[in-house]
């Protein structure tokens, strides 16, 4: 477990670095999660964070790589519900860096 300093709050992580309390999450908690993991964030990044806090509040879960690019291309267009997008906005692992940074749980199949 570790501690991320946001705003002079202390936020607790677990040991991959995800939220143990979701109610932490604000966006300048992503800011700082993203900054960790050497990403600076766009709007292409906040959309995708976004929508996938909408898609956790569906289906009370984080999605794993196909149905978040199946999720995205309903929502967004297939320009953004790919997996070619999703790569290269998060480092190749989007259902799980993704998953961190908009303050939900790991996907469950994600390795």
């Amino acid at each position: 477990m570790s501690t991320l300093i946001v705003q002079d709050r202390a936020i607790e992580l677990d040991k991959d670095g995800y939220l143990l309390d979701l109610q932490d999450w604000s966006e300048d908690v992503a800011a700082a999660l993203a900054e960790h993991e050497g990403l600076l964030l766009s709007d292409e990044h906040w959309e995708i964070l976004m929508l996938l806090r909408a898609f956790h509040d569906e289906f009370q879960l984080s999605p794993a790589n196909r149905p978040l690019i199946k999720y995205a291309a309903l929502k967004l267009g297939p320009e953004k519900g790919n997996s070619l997008h999703l790569n290269r906005l998060f480092n190749g692992t989007p259902a799980k860096l993704a998953a961190k940074l908009a303050g939900l749980p790991k996907p469950t199949n994600c390795l």
